[in-house]
């Protein structure tokens, strides 16, 4: 819905992109589909079905979200692509508004200032300029055909502020781990294992630092195609929110659904505490090669907060045993009032 509400930015680039090899072939470009008229009914139908659709499915807040990232790229972003160079800036405020959306949408409109949608929304803010400016710098002719304001398109020969933009953001980037983990919305494991993710996503870019050729750009390009998915994956095993449990007064929560995930989430991180090495050599394992729960349990009451002894950060566990208890007896509450 969202992008196909932004067609009529390609509308009116339709000049533009006929000029450029990447775009030439685009529908909108050859006719193949619709005409321009049937392009900007079919922006117009799906921008408008899509905010009644959130407005009746959502919150108010995500609905304006939703609403608002329209005009931010059909507006601001369309009029400063032919502009200016800050475009970029502005194309990856829109590409961070939607997990943000994403995280309103589950807290019914409450968790806009939660620390959890600063860090989604950072997260694909900051990762879309090594992963756009890569790409730009690949098609820096073509987009200077097309008479589009880019870093690439107004850099030097040499790439100098491709490469140090590339750079400076990939190490911004590789500070949310940390930051989730010191802040208490992630476990420790989020920021060792963002550091091997994004190790190797810093050594990318510092290798298109020093030879600025389209292949050192393409594998940045291609790094960060596989970063994203990696890093949601890990922010979601590793998050914190999934020991807290769900609110059992809630009536719009799918208590079953969010009891599958979690169980789903709980086995996939018991197979990972099986492969911590921390772990492993502290508690041991069994005759079957699986860690050994009864001394990790007694490990537990003697008032660990986690069995890995790698430890930065708070770990809440006074909180997640009190949120436990809070939700076995609002279920008892519940049975016994049925």
């Amino acid at each position: 819905w969202f992008y196909r509400s932004h067609w009529g930015c390609h509308i009116i680039f339709e000049d533009r992109d006929a000029k450029m090899k990447r775009t030439s072939q685009r529908p909108l470009v050859t006719k193949r589909v619709v005409g321009t008229h049937g392009a900007y009914a079919l922006a117009g139908f799906t921008g408008l079905t899509g905010g009644v659709t959130l407005y009746l499915g959502t919150d108010p807040i995500t609905t304006m979200l939703g609403v608002g990232n329209i005009a931010l790229y059909a507006g601001a972003y369309t009029f400063m692509k032919p502009r200016s160079e800050w475009n970029t800036w502005v194309g990856a405020i829109v590409g961070g508004i939607p997990p943000v959306m994403g995280y309103t949408a589950a807290t019914n409109g409450v968790g806009l200032f939660d620390i959890e949608a600063f860090l989604l929304g950072s997260t694909l803010f900051l990762w879309q300029f090594p992963h756009f400016f890569a790409l730009s710098w690949m098609h820096r002719v073509d987009y200077a055909r097309g008479g589009f304001q880019m870093v690439a398109t107004n850099d030097t020969p040499q790439g100098c502020a491709t490469a140090d933009l590339i750079t400076k953001y990939t190490y911004y980037l590789s500070a949310i781990p940390i930051v989730s983990t010191l802040a208490g919305v992630t476990s420790t494991m989020f920021a060792i294992e963002g550091l091997f993710l994004n190790g190797y996503a810093i050594y990318v870019a510092q290798k298109f630092n020093e030879e600025r050729s389209n292949g050192s750009a393409r594998k940045v390009f291609l790094t960060s195609l596989w970063y994203l998915p990696c890093w949601m994956v890990l922010f979601l095993l590793h998050s914190k929110k999934w020991r807290e449990g769900v609110d059992e007064d809630d009536q719009s929560v799918d208590t079953d659904l969010m009891d599958i995930l979690k169980k789903k989430v709980d086995e996939v991180r018991q197979k990972g505490r099986e492969l911590c090495i921390h772990e492993i050599f502290v508690f041991g394992t069994d005759k079957d090669g699986h860690l050994n729960e009864s001394t990790g349990n007694k490990s537990h009451e003697r008032g660990q907060a986690s069995k890995c002894p790698v430890m930065i950060g708070r770990e809440p566990k006074e909180k997640v045993s009190n949120d436990h208890h809070t939700a076995d007896t609002a279920k008892l509450e519940r049975s016994e009032s049925r």
